[in-house]
């Protein structure tokens, strides 16, 4: 493994066949990362923020990655090896897991991971898709925990197996093949609007009755279009967003603890304090300690 700024990308090994690597560019320029990565390996790329390129045959061909999406890569019949360009003030991780411990995961779930059934398991495989809001809570966990150095790989070893576990879990209820309500792209856009409106008005959200209201849908199709979509309840995506918004203005230090709970939406400091302790195993003062 090579790179141009090694302060700023780790490689942690989860267990055998299986590792992950951070890579964190604060720079003001685009930063090379590469490592050499053989034909067993399933590669995951998971963009939480700014942008980057995978770079094949010596600059002849590039792949885009950007915020909020991912990609998978697979090659059985040659080895493929890992080299991406990142932007600057970007973030992303790579999972390389072995096909043989990938099969271990999932081999009850062959048929519905396209890769792994019979016509395609030696067959190259290419996959692009946005990261869900439940996915992107989990991946910027990942990134800024605060865990003492000897709870680190333990603490990212289990938040990435919940990560692979929303990526490719499979279930009726969001099967929008299924779904007619979802097969309605003003439907969906509706969803995604009432997302919208929650983060905007987080400090003071509508109720689910106001917010259906507000966006046309029924209470009960608002409810299920959501889950849906988002993989969560309203109310549980709301809470997530709030304190991972909260725990990036503590980080920031221009904020006290007051002023980020007025600034989520807390009428006390003390109710906050608690939700934060509830998410993060910790509190805000202990988190501040800590960074």
């Amino acid at each position: 493994m090579k790179n141009n700024a090694k302060s700023l990308f780790t490689d942690t090994e989860i267990e055998t066949g299986f590792s992950i690597l951070k890579l964190i560019n604060t720079s003001t320029e685009t930063q090379s990362f590469t490592k050499e990565v053989n034909n067993n390996y399933i590669q995951l790329f998971l963009c939480t923020k700014g942008a980057g390129k995978l770079v094949y045959n010596n600059g002849a061909y590039k792949i885009d990655i950007t915020a909020n999406n991912s990609l998978i890569l697979y090659n059985p019949m040659q080895n493929l090896p890992v080299h991406v360009e990142i932007e600057k003030q970007s973030k992303i991780l790579i999972a390389l897991i072995t096909i043989k411990k990938f099969h271990s995961f999932f081999s009850e779930f062959a048929t519905y991971i396209t890769f792994l059934d019979d016509e395609n398991k030696n067959k190259k495989y290419y996959s692009g898709k946005p990261l869900s809001p439940r996915e992107q809570v989990v991946l910027n966990e990942i990134f800024d925990n605060n865990m003492h150095h000897s709870l680190e790989k333990l603490y990212s070893k289990g938040k990435i197996y919940e990560l692979l576990s929303l990526y490719f879990n499979i279930s009726e209820d969001t099967d929008t093949e299924k779904c007619p309500f979802l097969n309605d792209e003003k439907n969906v856009q509706k969803i995604k609007q009432a997302k919208e409106l929650i983060i905007q008005r987080m400090a003071e959200p509508p109720t689910l009755t106001e917010l259906a209201k507000e966006i046309g849908l029924s209470l009960s199709k608002l409810k299920d279009g959501f889950k849906q979509i988002y993989g969560d309840t309203v109310f549980n995506f709301l809470f997530d967003y709030k304190m991972d918004y909260a725990r990036k203005m503590l980080a920031s230090k221009e904020y006290n603890v007051s002023e980020v709970s007025e600034l989520v939406g807390y009428s006390t400091s003390s109710h906050f304090i608690a939700a934060f302790k509830k998410k993060f195993g910790t509190t805000p003062k202990k988190y501040l300690g800590k960074i």
